[in-house]
Order: structure tokens, then C-alpha cells, then sequence
């Protein structure tokens, strides 16, 4: 006979689950909009905080938490590259070439971390959130100090990108954005060609991910390997309307005091999650 109290806790949780995606993906869209930060930084340690909190966790709520980001990029990259490339401000030249190098990096990274140990897999992030936190709080604005690369070290370096990006389940945008300005690119155009760029990341990760993660056991239920398709969906319904709100919000709100509020939030969010 079934456990009617495991009937009712589920039944309980559930609901508890959705309302708690849905407020992440808003969230994260929100900020996104308003202070121009990459949703991965927001989701990835919502998702790991909600799983344990609702008792949802498991050996791979790290690689889940990051699985899951990925997979929410793929939509809300697509919306926002496609924005950008309206207003003029997506060089495709520089994404045609550079775009399936990321795609390769993306695939072998997200491989490669679905072998990592779960902690240290939420320790690397903790390290971006710290390290993302500071240049928030220093107010790092890179120049243009260097020539453009040649075609060898832009694809070498969207490998890189690649790699990194899907390790820690976030759209690149932190690493791509400064390279390209930091080489000439005007921040405009590096923003918008760094929206389309997430595209190819996400996609690659999140296949990446399910495959590493396919059938491994103690996963959450309705996972398609290392992807959790329940937040997936509940992230993306609110976080794109959200980001709308956020870019009108920015003309309004001070986002210079509140990105440093926001830094710190960050240091204490990656501190707590550095040490497990």
C-alpha cells in the first residue's frame, strides 16, 4: 500500500517547486534587464538552494542546477540575440567565426563536467560568483588596449569561452563581452554579438549534459539527463517578460548603487557556496 504521507508531502512540494521556479526565472530576467547580468549567475545557485530547501536534492543538484541554466539560455539568448540583431548590434562577421568554436568548446565542457565531483563542480562556480561579485564592486570597464585577434586565437579563445561557460552553466556573455571590447569591438556590438553567442553555448552544454548525465541514478524525476525540464520551463516563462521590465526599470532605478549591492550578494553567495 503507498505511503500516504509521501503522497501528501509530494503533492505539497510540488506546487512549492513551481512557485519557487517561476519567482527564480523572474528574478533572474529582472536583473538581467537591469543591471545586464547573465541569468546563470541568478538560476545556478537559486536551483541549488531550492532543491535543498524543498528537499528536492540529489548526488547531482550542482550539475543539475547547471544543466538546467544552460537548457533556460538556449530560449532566452535566442529572444535576446534576435533583439539585438534588430537594432543593428550583432556582428556577424566576428559570430560566424567564432560561433562553432564555442559550439565545440560547449560540448567538451559540459562532457567534462558532468565527471566532476559535485562539490568541486559547486566550488568552480562559487570561484565565477566571487569573481563576477568584485568586477561588479571595482566597476572593471575593459578598453580597447589590443589589435583584433587573428582567426587562430578567436577560434582558440571560443573554445575556451565554451568550455568554461557550459562548466559553470551560464551564456558566456561575462567572458565574451570584455574580450571583445578589450580587442577593439565596441561594448554595443560586444553585448549583442555576446547574446548570440550564449545561443550556441547552451545548446551544445545542454546536450552535453544530458548525455553525460543520461540514466545516472538519484536524479530528479522528470530529468532529462542532467536537465531538469520542470524548472526549465517555469524559468523561461518568467524571466523573458521580466528582462522587459528590467531594461525599462534601468532608465529609472539607480543600477550603479544597486549593482554594487548586488556584488556583494554575489561575494556572500559564492563564499556560502565555496564552502559546500
Amino acid at each position: 500500500m503507498p505511503d500516504q504521507r509521501s503522497e501528501s508531502t509530494l503533492a505539497i512540494v510540488e506546487p512549492l517547486a513551481l512557485a519557487a521556479f517561476l519567482a527564480t526565472g523572474a528574478l533572474a530576467g529582472l536583473l538581467a534587464g537591469l543591471l545586464g547580468i547573465g541569468g546563470g549567475a541568478v538560476i545556478v545557485p537559486a536551483l541549488i538552494g531550492i532543491f535543498g530547501y524543498l528537499h528536492l536534492d540529489s548526488l547531482w543538484a550542482p550539475h543539475q542546477a547547471v544543466a538546467t541554466s544552460l537548457a533556460t539560455i538556449v530560449a532566452t539568448g535566442s529572444v535576446s540575440a534576435y533583439a539585438h540583431d534588430r537594432r543593428g548590434a550583432l556582428d556577424w562577421t566576428v559570430f560566424r567565426v567564432v560561433g562553432p568554436a564555442l559550439l565545440l568548446g560547449a560540448g567538451v565542457g559540459a562532457l567534462a563536467g558532468g565527471a566532476i565531483a559535485p562539490i568541486w563542480l559547486q566550488r568552480l562556480f562559487a570561484v565565477f560568483l566571487l569573481y563576477t561579485g568584485l568586477r561588479m564592486l571595482l566597476r572593471l570597464q575593459p578598453t580597447a588596449s589590443k589589435p583584433f585577434p587573428p582567426r587562430q586565437r578567436l577560434l582558440g579563445a571560443g573554445v575556451g569561452f565554451g568550455i568554461l561557460s557550459a562548466v559553470l552553466g551560464i551564456g558566456g556573455g561575462v567572458l565574451v563581452v570584455p574580450f571583445l571590447t578589450r580587442h577593439g569591438i565596441a561594448l554595443r556590438s560586444a553585448v549583442g554579438t555576446a547574446s548570440a553567442c550564449g545561443v550556441p553555448i547552451a545548446a551544445a552544454g545542454s546536450l552535453g549534459f544530458i548525455v553525460a548525465g543520461w540514466e545516472r541514478p538519484g536524479l530528479l524525476p522528470q530529468s532529462l539527463g542532467f536537465v531538469y525540464w520542470p524548472a526549465v520551463v517555469a524559468i523561461v516563462a518568467t524571466s523573458m517578460p521580466l528582462a522587459n521590465l528590467g531594461a525599462r526599470l534601468a532608465h529609472r532605478l539607480p543600477t550603479v548603487a544597486l549593482k554594487r549591492i548586488f556584488g556583494l550578494l554575489l561575494l556572500a553567495v559564492g563564499s556560502s557556496l565555496f564552502h559546500g
